[in-house]
C-alpha cells in the first residue's frame, strides 16, 4: 500500500468514546473543521462510537470510522445495539481502533476526555503508537469534568494521572481557567500541569465548512429555541418550555435530540398538536443555524450548547442538569456569576418561569461582567504546529494572532 503521508499534508486522528449524548463527538468534529480550515493542508480521522455520526457532513479531508455503539445504563457500560457481552463488544472495537490507527499513522492523535479509552480500549495501540516514536498524543478535556470528590475518584479509577505521564504530550483543557480553572479545582498533580494548556472555549467559529447533512426547513421568525443537547435527560425542561405562555408572535421550537425515549417525544408532538404556536423538531445536525436566527434560548448546560450560545451572543437560559454528574450545574454557575446567563435550578423549573423570563425580554438581559475567552478553535491549529515543532506546553492560555 502506498504510504498515506506526504509532506504537504500532515495527519490528525481524533478519537470519542461516545456512549451517552452528542458532546464528545460534536466537540472533536469542531476541532476538525477548525483544523482543516487552518493554513497547512490536514487529513482528519474521526473515530466516533456513534452510529449518528455520519449524519454531520464534514468538509473535504475529514472522514470517520464508526464503532459498534457503547449505551451507559444505571452507571454500567454494555452493547447498545449487539447482543453480545461487554467484553466482547470492547475486543471488537479495541481491534478496529487499533488497525485504523495504525494504518492512518497520524502525525497528532486527539483524544477527548477519556485518556485510556472506554474500558481501556485505547491503551494497547496508545502504547504501539508510543514505542513507533512519531506521533504526539494530547488528552482534551472540557473545562469542568465534575464535582470534585467524583472527579477524583474517577481519575484514580481510570488512572488518568498515569496515563498522562506515559502516554502524552500535552494536555488541552477546552475553556477560560478564569471562568474555571481544572488544575485548581481538582488540585492536579504535577504530571498533568507541566503538560497543560487552556485552549480558551471552542466558541466562535464552531459551523465553519461542515455545514448540516441534512436541511431540517427555517422555523418561522421569530423564535425561542429550547435545545435539550441530546435529549435522554432533557424531557422535563422540553415539557416545561411547550407547556409556557410565549411572548405575543413569538413561535417556541423545541429540539429533542436523537437519544429522547419514543413516548417522551410522542407526549411532545401530541402538544405540538394542540399549540399553533409550537414546533417540535427531532434530530438537528446544524444546532448553529436555529441559535443564530432564535430572539432568545432556553437550554441545559452541555459544553457545546454553551459554547454555542455564548458565541451567538444570544439571551440565555440555562437549566442544568444535576444528576448524575454535577459538571453542568458548575459550568452554569460559574458562567450565572459573570452575567453571561441567567440559571434555573431544575427543581423550581415550571413554565410560568420559563414564560416569565421570556416576556422580560432580550432588553432585560444584564451585560456580562467579565468577558470569557471563546477563541478556542482558532488556537487548534496553531497548537498542533507548536506541538510538531517540539516546543513545550505553557499553563496559560495560548495566544494567536486575531
Amino acid at each position: 500500500m502506498t504510504h498515506l503521508h506526504t509532506p504537504e499534508r500532515r495527519r490528525v486522528a481524533l478519537y470519542s468514546h461516545d456512549t451517552v449524548g452528542l458532546g464528545h463527538l460534536r466537540r472533536n468534529l469542531a476541532l476538525a473543521s477548525a483544523l482543516v480550515a487552518g493554513p497547512v493542508p490536514v487529513n482528519v480521522l474521526l473515530i466516533s462510537g456513534s452510529r449518528e455520526a455520519t449524519a454531520f457532513a464534514v468538509p473535504p479531508g475529514v472522514d470517520w470510522v464508526t464503532l459498534p455503539a457503547l449505551a451507559k445504563r444505571d452507571g454500567r457500560y454494555g452493547a447498545r445495539t449487539l447482543d453480545v457481552a461487554l467484553a466482547d463488544v470492547i475486543e471488537l472495537r479495541t481491534s478496529v481502533i487499533s488497525a485504523a490507527l495504525l494504518a492512518f499513522d497520524p502525525d497528532v492523535l486527539i483524544v477527548d476526555k477519556v485518556a485510556r479509552g472506554v474500558c481501556d480500549e485505547l491503551y494497547p495501540v496508545l502504547r504501539r503508537l508510543r514505542s513507533r516514536g512519531r506521533t504526539r498524543s494530547v488528552l482534551g478535556l472540557r473545562d469542568v469534568l465534575d464535582d470534585v470528590r467524583s472527579t477524583a475518584v474517577d481519575w484514580a479509577s481510570f488512572r488518568t494521572t498515569e496515563a498522562i505521564a506515559e502516554l502524552y504530550d500535552e494536555v488541552w483543557v477546552y475553556g477560560d481557567p478564569s471562568v474555571f480553572d481544572p488544575l485548581v479545582e481538582y488540585d492536579l498533580p504535577a504530571a498533568v500541569a507541566e503538560r497543560t494548556t487552556f485552549t480558551g472555549y471552542l466558541g466562535h467559529h464552531r459551523r465553519g465548512p461542515q455545514g448540516p447533512a441534512t436541511d431540517d426547513g427555517e422555523p418561522p421568525s421569530p423564535y425561542a429555541l429550547c435545545m435539550v443537547g441530546g435529549g435522554q435527560d432533557g424531557v422535563g425542561l422540553a415539557e416545561a418550555f411547550a407547556a409556557a405562555l410565549l411572548p405575543p408572535g413569538i413561535r417556541g421550537v423545541v429540539v429533542t435530540g436523537p437519544y429522547m425515549d419514543d413516548a417522551d417525544r410522542e407526549r411532545l408532538r401530541a402538544t405540538e398538536a394542540s399549540r399553533p404556536d409550537l414546533t417540535v423538531l427531532d434530530f438537528v445536525v446544524d444546532c448553529e443555524r436555529l441559535i443564530e436566527g432564535a430572539t432568545a434560548v432556553v437550554c441545559m448546560a452541555g459544553y457545546n450548547t454553551i459554547c454555542e450560545v455564548l458565541a451567538a451572543g444570544k439571551p440565555v437560559l440555562v437549566v442544568p442538569r444535576v444528576w448524575p454528574r454535577r459538571e453542568q450545574l458548575l459550568r452554569a454557575e460559574r458562567l450565572a456569576g459573570r452575567d453571561l446567563v441567567d440559571m434555573v435550578d431544575p427543581a423550581d423549573l415550571t413554565p410560568d418561569r420559563i414564560g416569565a423570563w421570556l416576556a422580560a425580554g432580550p432588553d432585560a438581559q444584564r451585560a456580562p461582567a467579565a468577558p470569557v475567552d471563546l477563541l478556542g478553535l482558532s488556537r487548534i491549529p496553531y497548537l498542533v504546529d507548536r506541538l510538531l515543532a517540539g516546543r513545550p506546553g505553557q499553563r496559560e492560555v495560548a495566544r494567536v494572532a486575531g
